[in-house]
């Protein structure tokens, strides 16, 4: 199962160790926009990986050296899932995070996805939350996030936990290691 409330809790306490580590002080708004631009960049890898919109393409989808394409387009996805929750955090709408077990059983099903639509529409809504400071189009795009991963790519929730766990544990690596 998908504990979000516990992967919210992981990516406060690596931003912060972060920023402790790297003697980061910067305002509120400077650390908010670099978590958004980080976002919208996690986003496009998403779609560049994956390359659903490469129609002309026969064998879409990219890989990093030993790894599938699946499992390369998971890690992507839970980079991205990380600085949603960042965000998250940082705009102090944490409530909007954790969704019962039922409403993700719920998102995992429906009809076939758009990628096209759902991905510019992610982006849009990101985007307005931003300029708007509109917690309710973070919120829509949080869930169609998840949507996008449980039924557009077919990630079970516990795929999705342990890709955030490992690379989770990259990082911390990677911090460890003055990367």
């Amino acid at each position: 199962m998908l504990d979000l409330a516990l992967l919210l809790r992981e990516s406060i306490e690596f931003d912060q160790q972060v920023a402790q580590a790297k003697q980061l002080h910067w305002s509120r708004d400077a650390s908010l926009q670099n978590a958004y631009v980080a976002l919208l960049v996690e986003l496009a890898e998403i779609a560049n990986t994956s390359e659903w919109f490469k129609v002309w393409k026969e064998h879409r989808g990219k890989n990093n050296p030993g790894q599938s394409k699946r499992s390369t387009l998971l890690e992507e996805y839970v980079d991205a899932l990380d600085f949603f929750l960042l965000i998250f955090h940082k705009q102090q709408w944490t409530h909007l995070t954790v969704l019962t077990p039922a409403e993700l059983d719920k998102l995992a099903v429906g009809p076939k996805m758009d990628l096209d639509q759902v991905y510019l529409g992610i982006n849009s809504m990101v985007l307005s939350s931003l300029k708007e400071h509109r917690q309710g189009d973070f919120g829509h795009a949080w869930h169609l996030f998840l949507t996008m991963g449980l039924r557009g790519f077919g990630f079970s929730q516990e795929e999705i936990q342990t890709a955030y766990q490992n690379k989770r544990a990259v990082n911390l690596q990677r911090q460890a290691d003055n990367y």
